[in-house]
């Protein structure tokens, strides 16, 4: 019987080294598999936001971001680790704090050149005014992405999803994308609920007085507010220079101000400012400071800024 139940036990022994050895194999393959369709990704050829024509030959192993959002998405898709060079404004996520420094009010060219990248990450916003800057770097033989500058949802999905074909990760782009639309329209279905009677309206001012500037139409601030089920009390088109007293006779009874981060008592400047004690918002101390940057990038976090107005303007609804 012991010589029975010994065979037994060696053949069970062996049938499970041979299952983990399948099994290495199977994952051995499969990671040959992801290796080999990302490699056959490659070249693409992509239309930018400068109506160029970039063609990026192999995955790219460096990378420099010249925005915070181009970073934002780069982390979300999962090449942080290649990112070699960000703007000084980059603070999330945490691990941007090590990264080297290439651009603030200008862009540094030999830094970012030394820096030997595959790709760099350009913006629309500033691709006017870093023409020869981007010039010189593609004349060293770098290739520069210039991602469009969003006014909607769909062009955040549109730079998210640019940014994931030039790194390679066009599968983690759409995963990413789809995650921020169903979170929107979770939000959305929740905001619907609001009672048309309850409908509050909105000012937001993402710069201080005395230049205060605020967001209109054709933004994805506006459509932000659109999504919460609120009304902006602004009405003209992009980001517009503030009419005080336009402000003053629309009378909002929620302002939200976005510029915490480069100036003091935001809540307090729009509560002690001449002629708004009467303004609803201000009578009823429902101004609110809200995370400039969840608010303000055209990135993956697009959708936890959606709830942040959401709380603001709704706290009973979204708490």
């Amino acid at each position: 019987m012991r010589k029975y139940y010994s065979l037994f036990c060696g053949a069970l022994l062996a049938c499970l080294v041979l299952a983990g050895c399948g099994q290495a194999s199977d994952n051995e393959n499969n990671d040959q598999k992801k290796s080999e369709q990302t490699e056959a990704a490659f070249p693409v050829t992509i239309k930018d936001a400068a109506d160029q024509e970039v063609v990026i030959d192999d995955k790219p192993e460096k990378i420099v971001s010249l925005i915070p959002s181009n970073t934002e998405v780069a982390f979300a898709l999962g090449v942080g680790d290649e990112v070699v060079g960000v703007s000084e404004s980059d603070d999330y996520p945490k691990e941007t704090t090590d990264i080297e420094k290439v651009a603030g009010m200008e862009l540094n060219v030999e830094k970012t050149i030394s820096l030997d990248p595959d790709l760099v990450l350009a913006h629309e916003s500033v691709a006017g005014t870093w023409a020869d800057g981007l010039q010189q770097i593609r004349d060293a033989g770098i290739d520069v992405l210039v991602v469009n500058d969003a006014s909607d949802f769909d062009g955040v999905y549109e730079s998210i999803e640019m940014i994931g074909e030039a790194v390679g990760e066009e599968a983690k782009a759409e995963e990413v994308v789809e995650g921020m639309k169903d979170d929107i329209a979770s939000i959305k279905d929740k905001a619907a609920s609001i009672p048309a009677k309850d409908k509050k309206d909105v000012y937001v001012e993402v710069s201080p007085a005395p230049d205060a500037f605020t967001t209109g139409k054709d933004t994805f601030m506006q459509e932000m507010i659109d999504t919460i089920n609120a009304t902006n009390v602004i009405k003209e088109t992009g980001w517009v220079q503030v009419d005080q007293e336009a402000v003053i006779e629309a009378d909002p009874d929620v302002v939200i101000t976005t510029y915490g981060s480069i100036s003091p008592d935001p809540v307090g400047q729009v509560t002690k400012r001449d002629g708004w004690e009467n303004v609803t918002a201000v009578k009823d101390k429902q101004i609110v400071e809200v995370d400039e940057d969840l608010v303000s990038r055209s990135g993956p976090r697009l959708a936890q800024g959606i709830q942040e107005f959401a709380k603001a303007v709704y706290p009973d609804v979204f708490k």
